[in-house]
């Protein structure tokens, strides 16, 4: 199992909206990095993921699962990029804000902190434990 983090805006697609997807989850689309792209494509069935509140809030506030290793995704004209499908697994007990992760130096080389404008970022085992310890999972 790998874990990741994603990125979205809650005004935009939040949390709330994941969870209200239920066991059918969403399509993660819209990704026009070549990068991030990549990240998506290693991406395997089980894998887990922070999700994380950009612009507003700047902070990870659950944990998704993959449901659906990578396809086309068809918001995409170009036919160059890929989604995967994800759904809400448990909110953090307390949200891990993007100042926490900078102020902290067990994080200071994960990805959030290093290359925060990317929007589908791996995670180390270690940093997973590390925020999941923080956050109270």
């Amino acid at each position: 199992m790998a874990f990741w983090l994603l990125k979205s805006e809650p005004d935009v697609f939040g949390w709330d909206d994941l969870v209200a997807t239920g066991e059918t989850g969403e399509p993660w689309t819209g990704v026009r990095n070549h990068a991030a792209k990549l990240n998506l494509m290693a991406m395997k069935r089980g894998d887990r993921c922070f999700f994380y509140h950009s612009q507003a809030g700047k902070e990870i506030v659950g944990v998704a699962e993959v449901i659906r290793e990578h396809y086309p995704d068809p918001t995409d004209e170009s036919a160059r990029f890929v989604c995967v499908d994800i759904k809400a697994g448990q909110p953090l007990p307390r949200p891990f804000s993007l100042a926490r992760a900078k102020a902290d130096p067990a994080l200071a080389a994960m990805s959030l902190v290093t290359s925060f404008r990317l929007s589908v970022q791996p995670v180390t085992d270690a940093e997973w434990a590390h925020v999941c310890a923080a956050a109270g999972l």
